[in-house]
């Protein structure tokens, strides 16, 4: 094994770690928003939001994530780009991957919102209606900020899921960890060490995910 390939190709290793950690924050950001408003879409009292958002979350849960990366690269993004900006090249693959990780985050964040309100005792929402505050209001002030206190584990969980899963985005050639190992193994015929380089990687940036950020919000926000 030659370890010193890791260091000729350490500007790719870097680039692909950079990419790695923003594919995972914009998805984290934009997932954890749009699934919010799918949650609430879903206990909506209007029929039709509720099935929308109930086939949304089917349709993202039920389906590969590989599938759907594939899929908005070369289908939707290119549909759709086409219509509004005709004859211009493409966006690079990695709004590609934001798109697609943001979306397939949403759906399962969304259903970690759902759970957690709905295990806020009904009567919080019932006392602060009765205190004259609004349903939205009262969501946002009483239920959400109990709710989200549970909601923190799974959300971690669906966070590190969220860092590993950007790997499949290489398929598309997004210039991401996974991306970087796979090209340093093809062009150095060297096979473990750039493998065994993103595992380790992916492995300190789930710990510190695990063990710092998740394990700091839980400490900030536990019930006293």
């Amino acid at each position: 094994m030659d370890w010193s390939v890791i260091y000729d190709y350490r500007e790719l290793f870097i680039r692909g770690v950079i990419n790695t950690i923003l594919l995972t924050a914009v998805a984290t950001v934009c997932g954890t928003l749009l699934g919010l408003f799918i949650c609430l879409g879903k206990m909506s009292s209007k029929r039709y939001l509720r099935w929308i958002c109930s086939i949304y979350v089917e349709l993202f849960r039920g389906t590969p994530m590989l599938v759907q990366i594939l899929l908005i690269h070369f289908a939707v993004i290119p549909s759709i780009w086409e219509v509004f900006f005709p004859g211009q090249p493409n966006p690079e693959a990695i709004y590609s991957g934001f798109v697609a990780l943001s979306l397939n985050a949403a759906a399962y964040i969304a259903e970690i919102f759902r759970a957690g309100i709905q295990s806020i005792d009904p009567g919080q929402m019932e006392a602060a209606r009765s205190l004259g505050m609004s349903k939205g209001l009262s969501m946002r002030l009483i239920v959400l900020p109990q709710a989200f206190t549970r909601m923190l584990p799974a959300i971690g969980n669906e966070f590190i899921a969220l860092l590993k899963d950007s790997s499949l985005c290489a398929v598309i050639a997004t210039q991401e960890l996974n991306y970087a190992a796979m090209n340093v193994a093809k062009s150095t015929f060297e096979r473990y060490p750039p493998y065994l380089t993103e595992a380790a990687v992916y492995l300190v940036l789930t710990l510190f995910l695990s063990r710092v950020v998740v394990r700091g919000l839980e400490k900030k926000y536990s019930t006293r």
